[in-house]
């Protein structure tokens, strides 16, 4: 008599059922109000968030309708006229919006590739200074611009970036410059000074959760790594870095994510009318087309359209950085 083969084994085992899908939905809803009842006390804790959420986050989705109506401040949701994808026809043929669009990703791009790499070095080099209270200080020198709004921030910039100001001095006295011009009002530098600026501002912050994952890697890996005659740039390589593989790609899926999302902020303080054709981006063009002219539903357009491209920028990123992990998601 002939074995039965492999494929044919297994196609005839049914597949494993959750114990939970066994039961009917009454007993499971019995259960659940069981459970809850028992322990209602800390369940009771997540309601005021789930409220919150669906207030603020789930119920304003409905005003996505007014992106596909010609809406304004005399109607309602319910009232404004259906236009269809008038709105967005209008978008695919509006320059200033395609302008907002290169500036965005060429700043986004720029931080991309200079923010992001300089955090993980910082925290590396934190890490590995021995010194305990000057690991502090730099710690909290480091931190301390993320405290400080952009109003706070955009003023020093545009104090110091004046004609009069500290760093037109500072190339003056080093003769650099023979002449001093306000830089905020060179266009052609916008990009460079919203990049770097930013990244005094965040990069001491985002050191946080790299240190955070360093101070739990096993001391016997650099000591067994010093026996051997390894190096410190060779304990960095192939012990630090491969333990922050993980938190590195999350954070590189959340920043490819927001590639189309700039600092609101930072544009309005930063940006004037000289340098606004390389200032203006798409949270800044939003703003403008929705509280300074009026037009709500061409605004709303553009912000689901950013909003639906950053979901698929997200999605993309978290499948290139699985294959770079062996196939291991990290969402």
């Amino acid at each position: 008599m002939n074995k039965p083969s492999a494929s044919t084994a297994s196609a005839s085992i049914p597949p494993a059922v959750p114990p939970s899908a066994k039961k009917p939905m009454g007993q499971r809803i019995k259960e659940f109000v069981t459970d809850y009842k028992r322990q209602w006390e800390i369940q009771s804790m997540v309601l005021p968030g789930i409220i919150f959420m669906i207030i603020f986050c789930y119920i304003p989705i409905y005003g996505l309708t007014i992106a596909f109506k010609n809406y304004t401040v005399i109607d309602t949701l319910s009232t404004a006229p259906w236009v269809g994808l008038d709105n967005f026809r209008i978008i695919l043929s509006d320059e200033y919006f395609w302008d907002a669009v290169v500036n965005t990703l060429g700043i986004s791009f720029l931080k991309l590739g200079i923010g992001f790499i300089i955090p993980i070095i910082l925290a590396i080099m934190i890490y590995e200074l021995n010194m305990g209270r000057f690991k502090k200080f730099v710690q909290t020198i480091s931190y301390l611009p993320h405290f400080l709004s952009w109003i706070v921030l955009g003023g020093m910039l545009i104090t110091w970036f004046s004609t009069s100001g500290l760093f037109n001095e500072l190339l003056l006295n080093l003769g650099l410059i023979s002449k001093p011009s306000n830089i905020l009002l060179d266009a052609g530098k916008y990009w460079w000074i919203a990049t770097l600026s930013d990244i005094w501002k965040e990069a001491g912050w985002g050191t946080i959760l790299y240190l955070a994952i360093m101070a739990k890697i096993d001391p016997t890996y650099y000591e067994a790594a010093r026996i051997d005659g390894a190096g410190r740039l060779r304990q960095i390589w192939n012990i630090t870095l491969p333990n922050m593989k993980a938190i590195i790609s999350l954070n590189l899926i959340l920043t490819v994510s927001g590639l189309l999302g700039s600092n609101l902020d930072q544009t309005l303080v930063l940006m004037n009318s000289q340098n606004r054709e390389k200032a203006e981006v798409i949270n800044s063009y939003v703003y403008r087309m929705g509280m300074t002219q009026g037009d709500f539903s061409y605004a709303t357009a553009v912000g689901l359209g950013v909003s639906i491209v950053s979901v698929i920028l997200l999605l993309m990123a978290n499948k290139v950085t699985s294959k770079l992990n062996d196939n291991q998601s990290v969402l």
